[in-house]
């Protein structure tokens, strides 16, 4: 018995084939993600995408659909650490970053004028620093020299981290 969907052609004994796939994919997903709802969703997804492209996977589905799952899984491992991250991170308020702020303009005005140059032409302007090393008229170690020495010095002085900065 044949069975046409849309434009597909399927032979009887198809959902067969789905219900092992489905059960491939689910197997795979909760290994990686340890939740049965996320691992059904997942293999829902990736049985969605091989009923679309199932001319092209028909004859290796069990790996596509397994590395499918796969790959859905750990990207959805990825958007949820994200998310977290974004709602474990608390917000600076207000004044905290205007402290900072002065802070940091405070201790750029005690660095050497070269070094604070490189570094506002660099990090605030967004120059490359072959278009610092043009701009300021020096080479492009040099450049790298001060921007260095003055990054350091400004960890030092504001107490700043390298993602603060």
């Amino acid at each position: 018995m044949t069975m046409v969907a849309g434009d597909r052609v399927l032979t009887a004994g198809y959902e067969g084939d789905f219900e092992e796939l489905f059960a491939t994919a689910y197997r795979v997903a909760y290994r990686i993600l340890g939740d049965r709802s996320d691992a059904d969703d997942v293999a829902g997804e990736v049985l969605a995408k091989a009923w679309l492209q199932w001319e092209k996977v028909q004859t290796y589905a069990a790996a596509w659909v397994g590395r499918a799952a796969a790959n859905a899984a750990i990207s959805r491992i990825r958007r949820r650490d994200v998310r977290e991250r974004l709602r474990l991170q608390v917000p600076r308020s207000q004044t905290a970053q205007v402290e900072l702020r002065h802070d940091l303009v405070r201790a750029l005005r005690r660095l050497p004028a070269r070094q604070r140059e490189v570094l506002v032409l660099r990090y605030l302007a967004d120059l490359t620093e072959q278009d610092v090393a043009d701009a300021v008229g020096c080479s492009l170690g040099s450049v790298k020299q001060h921007a260095h020495r003055a990054l350091r010095a400004l960890r030092i002085d504001v107490d700043l981290t390298q993602e603060e900065f």
